[in-house]
């Protein structure tokens, strides 16, 4: 069995299951081990580290991912319902992104994305919710592995999916650091110490090894503890209701209670950038901050709206990135991915085959605003999100956003984009017409809807978030960011929407998607490694 250096500390072996075997260690059998394992190179493919050397020149890398946030929820994007000092900090004293956008508007392929630097149609299973992870495809902690980089994560890393039954032997984030709870503020509020975590984490590695820890928050993700925003000492003036919901108390205190999430995201951040600080590492870590996609409300999140794949980022390296600018650069998971691994002087392996391109030069470069006037495009899709639809069918969206313009195009429009209307319920009856959505996650705000779907005041947002929507759809971003004036069908933007769409379908063919290649069915076949809801057949809710 190798001998893992990184466990050999203060004289102690830790084994593969965290026991402690006391042993003595002399000068010359430490010396004779070290000796070993180099001429093996075994630490996952790392040699021991050198206790005497200076640190590692290599960054350390702290990935930051709230789940289920949107772009404006921050206080640095002047928005007044919500205190987020650490991303602040992170932005201030890094580079504040105004165009990150998740590959997906739903979690589980957003991060896979991100964790192979591949769009979510390249991965089969991995491309959709609640699916399998094929071992085949590389993620980059492992590759940092590899390079000698101590690797983890606390709370949600890859998920929801089952990645077991690929044949992974751990989660594709990392090993998990879980240990450390804590009595949360509110209900909704995940028991899960994630700063504690971090800071256990540390201490499992050498000084000198480089390390990447991915810190996947349970927050802001629904369910929230209804009005511990208002409980909080927040106000409803403050909230900011986007233009495709109403504007009621109801849906204001929603946001806050939302809010509030985002907070707790922020505080846990706040924590492990003092941590760093305190240790002398904070400027050797290219700290990233972002969400997996964007806020859990009707017509934001599972949607390729501009509220469902735009969201926060911001990038802080002190020792490399020239701070205190906003930049305007389009910047997709994929890029991100890359750029890690350039940081780190990480090469991709022949499986990683990489969809994106690093960003390093902006990070290092001294401009603002648009820096690098070709990255002007980022790629978003969906398949299958909640159980949601009769046999378990997907809502497949594939969309393109520019600086200007966001276009989306709906494979499947005879489907309903938040899922069928009606459920069958566990006795075999028909659920009640408006009860299900399931695409759409429970939340007062759906209730509001559907509660009022018959009321014309309400009843167009209601509209907005379930009806059936056409294949193309083209929306101004600069005029119309709460993507409500579908301008596909206009005839002044004819020429705008055939240069879209056929730039879309021509990067969906080079990069093999099989929604375009003739076999998109391939994509309900894959299994759901959770309960699948019973609904009607589609005729029978015409």
């Amino acid at each position: 069995m190798a001998l893992n250096p990184a466990l050999l500390r203060d004289g102690k072996i830790r084994n593969s299951k965290t026991e402690i075997l006391e042993v003595m260690l002399t000068p010359r059998l430490l010396s004779t081990i070290a000796l070993v394992v180099l001429a093996f190179g075994v630490i996952g493919h790392a040699a021991l580290p050198d206790a005497s050397a200076p640190p590692n020149p290599r960054p350390n890398i702290l990935i930051a991912i709230s789940d289920d946030q949107s772009f404006l929820h921050t206080s640095a994007a002047g928005c007044k319902a919500v205190r987020t000092p650490a991303f602040d900090r992170v932005a201030r004293e890094g580079i504040l992104f105004r165009n990150g956008f998740a590959a997906s508007p739903g979690c589980s392929p957003s991060r896979a994305a991100l964790l192979t630097g591949r769009h979510t149609w390249q991965l089969e299973q991995a491309g959709t919710h609640y699916g399998s992870f094929p071992a085949k495809y590389a993620v980059f902690p492992d590759l940092l592995e590899a390079e000698g980089y101590a690797v983890g994560y606390t709370g949600k890393g890859w998920g929801p999916g089952n990645w077991k039954v690929s044949g992974r032997t751990r989660n594709p984030a990392g090993p998990e650091f879980s240990k450390r709870k804590h009595t949360p503020p509110n209900t909704s509020i995940s028991i899960n110490d994630y700063a504690g975590n971090f800071e256990d984490f540390l201490s499992t590695r050498t000084k000198v090894q480089p390390f990447c820890f991915w810190y996947g928050a349970a927050e802001p993700h629904r369910a929230y503890e209804k009005g511990s925003g208002l409980k909080s000492g927040k106000r409803l003036e403050d909230a900011v209701v986007p233009p495709f919901l109403p504007d009621t108390p109801e849906v204001r205190s929603d946001i806050l209670d939302y809010c509030t999430e985002i907070e707790w995201f922020d505080a846990q951040l706040d924590r492990m950038l003092k941590l760093l600080e305190a240790a002398g590492e904070l400027d050797n870590t290219l700290v990233i901050v972002t969400a997996d996609n964007g806020m859990s409300f009707p017509r934001a999140k599972a949607n390729c709206y501009e509220h469902g794949i735009h969201v926060p980022l911001a990038i802080r390296w002190g020792a490399k990135v020239p701070g205190g600018r906003t930049v305007d650069d389009i910047v997709g998971f994929v890029d991100l991915t890359a750029t890690m691994l350039e940081a780190t002087g990480t090469k991709p392996t022949e499986k990683s085959q990489l969809s994106g391109h690093s960003i390093l030069g902006t990070l290092t470069s001294t401009k603002q605003g648009l820096v690098d006037p070709a990255r002007n495009i980022a790629w978003a899709a969906r398949e299958r999100h909640a159980s949601s639809r009769y046999n378990d069918l997907g809502y497949p969206q594939r969309a393109l956003r520019t600086s200007q313009y966001l276009y989306i195009h709906n494979f499947e429009p005879n489907r309903w984009p938040a899922g069928d209307p009606r459920i069958v319920q566990s006795d075999g009856s028909l659920g009640p017409m408006h009860g299900a959505y399931c695409d759409i996650d429970p939340c007062p705000t759906l209730e509001l809807l559907v509660s009022n779907h018959d009321v014309p005041a309400l009843g167009k947002y209601f509209q907005l978030a379930v009806a059936k929507r056409p294949a193309d759809e083209l929306f101004d971003i600069t005029k119309d960011p709460g993507c409500l004036q579908n301008l596909a069908a206009d005839p002044a933007f004819k020429k705008t929407k055939q240069e879209l769409s056929g730039q879309l379908m021509n990067h969906l063919q080079m990069t093999g998607d099989p929604r375009v290649q003739g076999n998109g069915a391939i994509w309900e076949t894959y299994s759901r490694y959770n309960p699948i809801r019973n609904f009607p057949p589609p005729d029978s809710l015409k």
